[in-house]
């Protein structure tokens, strides 16, 4: 019987290191290993496919996923408004389903049988994953380390132990406290002191962004436009999706902009601290609702806002792949086709303010909106507007007068 084949997701941290060599012991099979590019930086993923090999892998694929990333996954995300809890712009949620995508696609490439992940039996990672797979692998096996009985490697201490005794070097240390996730959207820090609710962020995590005590002090406007509620140039450049955020993560960390310290909770029921950036991401957030102010009508964007709280929901417990998803993203589309124009963003000591709005699908109109004279709006029809909006209430309060 030929060995089996696995494809492991793998980022050639720590765990994933130690768990190329697991899977060959303990599981007896070939293990085949999948990089997605997702913009983790290229310090990251320097000898990523080497470091694979020298721990046991039969080969490692390294496939540049950012412009996919951006353009089906952070953008329909970003029209439909979605945040989770309020605070969270879902830099890993969005990030996992495409690369378990590119999992399974490897795993059809090479004729595996196998899917396997690094992600804990705590987290949220693993049903983004597993749900991924669900949807366009359910005959793929899924191997859990950390899930399966003989899995002793709870620790960094023995993870590292674990490799030493096999010779298979490794960067990390037990020095290295933070547990971090990496994408061209964002960055998250967690583990260490900031697993203590009652300790303010450490100095020594932010990776992305400027202390903003120490941010400069003058403000810089940045102009972002869009087409149908995507990102199309930034300053009158026009560019690739992914490169517009790269360019804008550098500009808005400089000046503080996208820090958030989070306890959020956690799909499997408990809550968790996070410290997340996302400076380039505020940045456009915050130009498209200033876009949405002025095109669209109150009741589209009151609905736009229902939706996206739901789809976030949705992204955030890993279920990309679900019918209600696309089902959402299409009603999102359809708001977004409007969601044309300019807007200029200021940004000064961790805060972006959009200042300037332009758009030719407007529904802003001075000749209506101003409070000097004008001729195109009769103040008096108010009160007969006013006397049928306020009916309802109108007629409650007769009837109670009556009853006394």
């Amino acid at each position: 019987m030929p060995i089996k084949k696995v494809v492991l997701a793998y980022s050639g941290g720590l765990d994933t290191s130690a768990i190329v060599p697991w899977l060959i012991e303990h599981i007896g099979c070939e293990v085949i290993c999948f990089c997605g590019d997702v913009g983790q930086g290229a310090e990251e993923l320097a000898g990523v496919a080497e470091k694979a090999k020298a721990s046991g892998a039969s080969s490692c694929y390294v496939v540049d996923q950012r412009r996919e990333f951006v353009d089906d996954f952070v953008f329909p995300t970003l029209i439909t408004g979605a945040i989770y809890e309020g605070r969270y712009l879902l830099g890993t949620s969005m990030a996992r389903p495409i690369l378990a995508k590119g999992q399974i696609e490897l795993a059809r490439k090479v004729g595996a049988t196998a899917l396997a992940h690094g992600c804990t039996g705590k987290g949220n990672d693993q049903v983004r994953f597993e749900a991924t797979a669900a949807a366009l692998a359910p005959d793929l096996e899924i191997i859990a380390p950390w899930r399966h009985p003989a899995w002793t490697l709870n620790s960094r201490e023995k993870l590292l132990a674990y490799l030493k005794d096999r010779n298979i070097p490794t960067t990390a240390s037990a020095t290295k406290i933070y547990s971090r996730d990496r994408n061209l959207w964002h960055i998250s820090h967690e583990g260490g002191a900031i697993e203590h609710i009652n300790n303010a962020p450490p100095d020594d995590c932010w990776m992305l962004t400027t202390d903003p005590l120490k941010a400069p002090n003058n403000p810089r406007d940045v102009t972002l436009a869009f087409e149908r509620g995507r990102l199309v140039a930034v300053d009158g450049t026009r560019a690739p999706g992914h490169e517009l955020i790269a360019h804008l993560n550098i500009i808005a960390g400089e000046h503080a902009v996208g820090r958030v310290d989070l306890v959020e909770n956690r799909l499997v029921g408990m809550k968790s601290r996070g410290l997340y950036e996302t400076p380039g991401g505020t940045v456009i957030f915050e130009a498209l609702r200033g876009l949405e102010e002025i095109i669209l009508d109150r009741d589209t964007r009151a609905f736009r806002e229902t939706l996206g709280q739901e789809f976030a929901r949705i992204v955030y417990d890993g279920r990309w792949y679900a019918p209600l998803r696309e089902a959402i993203q299409t009603c999102a589309e359809k708001i977004a086709e409007p969601l044309t124009g300019e807007i200029d963003v200021r940004l000064f000591k961790g805060r972006a303010t959009t200042v300037r709005r332009r758009s030719p699908n407007t529904l802003y109109d001075e000749r209506f909106a101003t409070f000097g004279e004008e001729e195109v709006y009769k103040q008096s029809d108010a009160a007969g507007f006013i006397r049928l909006f306020s009916l309802p209430m109108r007629i409650r309060a007769i009837r109670d007068m009556d009853r006394k």
